[in-house]
């Protein structure tokens, strides 16, 4: 069996600016939900609006301008009374489906352990708040050490 070569990745300050202007576009929750509207075929502006649950006009506007700088998504006008826009996903944005099905099975079958982990967490944040209290009480009854009236 051949050895696969190692990826190296570059640490350098430019790269990670680089892969975080990345992330930031196709790790923004709004993103996610637009390409997700957008896999079975091109739609309207205002199916994508009933589609992504509770995304302002402002907000849809501004992703959809983001996706389509970025090359995921291609806007197209039809010159016909009144005009009608359909946007769908480029065929870099089709190879993003892959990556956020596989991370929304994975937030899928992890979401109750992530609720279990925050609610002992929450716990936790409880109780620390409320032993220190409990502690300052304890010192507060007890008499000064070291000097007897």
């Amino acid at each position: 069996m051949a050895n696969k070569p190692v990826r190296v990745i570059d640490p350098s300050h430019e790269n990670c600016r680089a892969v975080a202007e990345t992330l930031a576009r196709i790790g923004d929750k709004w993103t996610v939900m637009v390409v997700g509207a957008l896999r079975e075929g091109p739609l309207r502006y205002n199916e994508i609006r009933r589609v992504v649950d509770g995304i302002s006009q402002r907000m849809l506007t501004l992703t959809l301008k983001g996706l389509e700088q970025d090359g995921l998504v291609q806007r197209t006008l039809f010159p016909t009374i009144p005009p009608r826009v359909d946007y769908a996903l480029t065929d870099l944005g089709r190879e993003l489906i892959v990556p956020l099905r596989a991370l929304y099975e994975w937030a899928v079958e992890h979401r109750p352990a992530i609720v279990q982990a925050r609610a002992q967490y929450a716990s936790r944040q409880a109780a620390s708040t409320v032993e220190p209290h409990a502690a300052i009480e304890r010192k507060a009854a007890r008499p000064p050490r070291g000097r007897t009236p």
